[in-house]
């Protein structure tokens, strides 16, 4: 949760210290917000009623741990914030175009499949029919990891809007929604659950049918996605041998 309000507090402060404000830095400001408060609103109802974050919880016996975290966490905040810091500090004021408009519209699309993600699987996970079960309901059942999807959707959408204004070396930005999606394919997102779920589910047979027909990111059905050859899924659809590390890329158990 601190992490989605101290993205909310850049995006409000550089628009703030720069005192004019033209039609396309208020609307990225807009949406980096909404996005903030939803993902925190969200990590608070689930922590009222799941208790208290357990990775956390790990962390605060380790200093060493817990300030690699917050340093992370920074990096994570800043790089990613980047697209919309350079258009708020900017004077250019370019007409609204297409650009624009697609990074909007794909922002509505990954916000909009991140939050019903989150609350399809809040919802699945409160039932008590579903204990000790994953999630494959809703969008889930068609990918792995949608909210993640979500996520690095609407970033780049974030990116794609803020391109009218960027010029020159200001394109780096584009190095925050790489930063975000390399973190979630390789480092604290996808690889963490994926072994969580292998270590809790793997030796269930329906789990493993579950995981050989649905699709670790993008969503797809999994009748199309099942009867793809693997050397397709792993180089155009992400389902990585960090994801299968098992012997014949089957989950350890």
């Amino acid at each position: 949760m601190p992490g989605s309000t101290n993205f909310i507090i850049i995006a409000i402060l550089t628009l703030a210290l720069k005192g004019a404000w033209h039609f396309r830095q208020i609307v990225l400001t807009v949406l980096v917000t909404i996005w903030g408060l939803r993902l925190g609103l969200f990590l608070l109802m689930r922590i009222l009623q799941w208790g208290e974050d357990r990775r956390f919880d790990k962390m605060r016996d380790n200093l060493g741990k817990l300030a690699v975290f917050w340093i992370f966490q920074a990096v994570w905040v800043w790089s990613v914030s980047l697209p919309v810091t350079v258009v708020n500090a900017s004077d250019r004021n370019p007409s609204i175009e297409a650009r624009d408009i697609i990074g909007w519209i794909i922002w509505l699309v990954g916000i909009c499949v991140e939050a019903t993600a989150d609350q399809q699987k809040l919802v699945f996970k409160n039932s008590p029919s579903n204990r000790g079960k994953w999630c494959n309901a809703g969008l889930w059942k068609y990918s792995r990891h949608p909210n993640y999807f979500g996520e690095i959707f609407l970033w780049w959408g974030v990116f794609v809007a803020s391109t009218p204004v960027i010029s020159d070396a200001e394109w780096l930005v584009i190095l925050g929604p790489i930063f975000l999606t390399l973190l979630l394919l390789f480092v604290s997102g996808i690889p963490l659950l994926e072994s969580s779920a292998d270590k809790r589910y793997g030796r269930l047979e329906e789990y493993r049918a579950y995981k050989n027909t649905t699709s670790p990111l993008i969503p797809l059905p999994p009748a199309v996605y099942g009867s793809l050859p693997a050397w397709f899924k792993v180089a155009f659809l992400l389902e990585l041998p960090l994801y299968n590390p098992g012997p014949g890329g089957d989950p350890i158990s």
